[in-house]
């Protein structure tokens, strides 16, 4: 579950505090729009974020300050003028939300949190708030707003020499890169250089040099998913497979939730206090003990990895013995452990435990870790039903198809990419691979929701595969992939990378707790589970969703442990076997990765998805108005057509960008005299979009 909350927190603090709140009482977060609130009781508001006209029954009231609102008054927030994204309203005392899982914060995506765990809708009923005096926040406290904007980040977690070249990185800082449209809560999209690379490939983690072993991410992160950088948000992921060479400070991460679509962000290199420093320092490396790597991941953030980049239980344990020992030191100021397959990400206050000191104690525990071999922790063996191939699955992969891209050497079916690439005789060989295979789960929320990323036990299960580049923008809950080395089952319905191979059952149960459910743990996977699967079909499966969440299906579930010795002694038994077979699979990744080259794959640059509106000659009737776009978009749906006669306010067309629709309105009465745009088209903030004319005595019996 990723930590939610305000994305521009700096706004929504400063709102609490002008009302003598606590910094994190709850409010709203208005994305492009803010709403129309009636206010039922006296009650003192705060509105702050970006520039946006604030209303009370029709007067206008300023930002940042505290407003008293009149029992049956109205407040309406306007959509941000020009600069910025998000207003927040908050109000004295706070909103009465009950928390879940330690937080009031909505997790649109989840489906749980805030009010119902959705966005707000005409109707809802809102509750809390009272009078209070208060202050307004003083102007120099005050965020600015603007169209370019320069963001601190430090350097870390994977940067260069290891793998980016120092050119990428030089190229980083030196770009102005632009805000996509299509970004959101979990992550801004960023438009600008593809980088060289410092290495062919990401070796066991997939074909692409962006994939690594599933490590723990930090909000800011700079994520290269494939060639095009993320700016993981507050919604975002807190476990993935792509490399992150920068991350944006703490004090810096509320600029992320003003990016507008359009935008221009030029990177700073900072130091983890703000100050500067050069482009290229350590790499984002703090510290090497032998085969320990203590990396920065931001200033919050302390990323320790073991071994070499190589997926080993061994190490994965080691993981696991540095967790629980850091667990139980209880040092002050450490918020959150998050472990990867041969990593453990430590989050702290950095105002109470800061980096260099947490690096310290770190490495001291590390030394004082038990010999790996004696290792052994309770593991069960949970028995899950899968549907193969499943429709869902394929549904997936057709809108990828239509919607991102149709020529991806693991379209059209997932599947048979798999066997290619591993060398297999034939799909049946795919199958029979999966089924037979015990799949050790070795980190849980990727990507989120208790979503297990596993590996076989015996290697020579397994699969092989790289992951989509571009990721899809859509995949079905609890569909079941194939990702490097690694199998996930997505804990939610969202974007997504992994090879397909099919569907099961419910893996996260927020509400509700029955069967294999434990009471306050929604959710149902635990570390070193192994997975076994079973065949079902779509339909059956489709009645064992509905089964298991009222509790009348149960998975089967045998306790057990794993012991790192009477593994290794497995593979030292098998050692003739498993050689041969990576051998084989060493061969078909080669050859698949020179077909890539061949076929320009590497070299294929990420462009958008639609081509910008090319600049136009307008020509507007007297009287007439000329309606453009007030923000990079994608056109999403066309409402007229030149000839129809439109009433003010009435949508012409709707605009898609940040996951949310947006529609244009008519600023006059008229004639629609030119559509300029169609379905799909990419606009730029200032495109022409519309011609209207004046209505004529013919339209309305006057002129207008």
């Amino acid at each position: 579950v990723p930590p939610c909350g305000p994305m521009d927190d700096l706004s929504f603090r400063l709102g609490n505090r002008a009302l003598g709140n606590h910094e994190g009482a709850p409010g709203l977060e208005c994305t492009l729009q803010g709403p129309q609130l009636r206010f039922t009781h006296p009650t003192t508001v705060c509105v702050t974020g970006a520039p946006a006209p604030v209303t009370v029954d029709g007067s206008a009231v300023p930002q940042w300050e505290p407003v008293t609102m009149p029992a049956g008054a109205v407040l309406e927030v306007g959509a941000p003028a020009g600069h910025g994204l998000r207003t927040y309203v908050l109000v004295a005392g706070g909103l009465d939300v009950p928390a879940f899982l330690g937080s009031a914060s909505t997790f649109t995506l989840g489906r749980f949190g805030g009010h119902g765990g959705r966005a707000l809708r005409p109707g809802d009923v809102l509750h809390g708030g009272t009078l209070a005096e208060g202050t307004p926040v003083p102007l120099p406290d005050r965020p600015s707003f603007g169209a370019v904007w320069r963001i601190g980040a430090v350097e870390g977690p994977h940067a260069a020499p290891e793998f980016f070249t120092e050119d990428d990185i030089r190229d980083f800082y030196a770009a102005d890169w632009k805000v996509h449209f299509n970004s959101a809560r979990t992550g801004v999209r960023l438009v600008g250089p593809r980088p060289r690379w410092a290495r062919a490939d990401g070796g066991e983690a997939g074909l692409h040099p962006s994939n690594i072993h599933d490590t723990p991410y930090s909000v800011g992160a700079v994520d290269y998913t494939g060639d095009m950088p993320v700016l993981l948000g507050p919604d975002g992921p807190s476990l993935g497979g792509f490399v992150c060479p920068a991350t944006v400070i703490s004090g810096e991460r509320w600029k992320l939730g003003q990016l507008r679509p359009g935008d221009r962000v030029r990177f700073r290199p900072v130091r983890t206090d703000g100050s500067p420093r050069p482009e290229i320092a350590d790499g984002g490396v703090l510290a090497r003990d032998g085969d320990v790597t203590y990396r920065r991941s931001g200033d919050d953030n302390l990323l320790i990895e073991f071994g070499p980049m190589q997926l080993d239980l061994a190490l994965r344990m080691r993981v696991h013995a540095l967790m629980e020992a850091v667990a139980e030191t209880d040092l002050d100021g450490i918020t959150d452990l998050t472990p990867g397959i041969r990593s453990l990400q430590i989050q702290t206050d950095p105002s109470r435990l800061p980096q260099h000191e947490l690096l310290a104690q770190v490495r001291e525990l590390v030394v004082s870790l038990p010999p790996t071999d004696e290792l052994v922790v309770p593991s069960r063996t949970v028995h899950l039903p899968l549907s193969w191939d499943d429709p869902a699955t394929r549904e997936a992969i057709a809108r990828y198809m239509a919607g991102v891209r149709d020529d991806a050497p693991w379209c059209p079916w997932n599947i048979e990419f798999i066997r290619r690439v591993n060398g297999l005789a034939s799909v049946e060989d795919v199958y029979r691979t999966v089924f037979d295979a015990e799949y050790l789960v070795l980190g849980l929320g990727d990507v989120y929701l208790g979503a297990p990323v596993a590996t076989p036990l015996d290697p020579r299960h397994r699969l092989v595969t790289t992951k989509y580049n571009p990721a899809r923008t859509w995949t079905a809950e609890n569909s079941v992939g194939i990702g490097g080395a690694y199998l996930c089952i997505y804990g939610m319905e969202g974007p997504g990378g992994y090879q397909f191979v099919g569907r099961t059952t419910q893996v996260w149960s927020a509400w509700q707790q029955r069967g294999a459910f434990e009471p306050g743990s929604p959710w149902l996977l635990r570390f070193f589970d192994r997975i076994r699967w079973y065949p079902v079909d779509a339909e059956e499966l489709l009645e064992l969703r509905a089964d298991i969440k009222s509790g009348r299906f149960v998975p089967r579930i045998e306790e057990g442990t794993f012991s790192l010795a009477g593994y290794r002694a497995f593979l030292d038994e098998n050692a003739g076997s498993i050689a041969e077979f990576r051998a084989r699979q060493r061969a078909a990744f080669a050859a698949e990765r020179d077909a890539w080259e061949a076929a320009g794959e590497f070299a294929r640059a990420e462009e958008e998805t639609a081509p910008i509106v090319p600049a136009v000659e307008v020509t507007v009737p007297v009287g007439g108005r000329l309606v453009e776009a007030e923000f990079a978009a994608s056109v999403w749906q066309l409402n007229v057509r030149p000839g129809d006669e439109v009433a003010a306010g009435q949508p012409l067309l709707a605009l898609e960008a940040m996951k949310m629709e947006s529609r244009v309105p008519a600023p006059m009465t008229g004639v629609v005299v030119e559509v300029l745009v169609g379905p799909g088209d990419q606009v730029e903030a200032g495109t022409p979009l519309v011609v209207l004319a004046p209505a004529t005595d013919s339209t309305t019996g006057s002129v207008s």
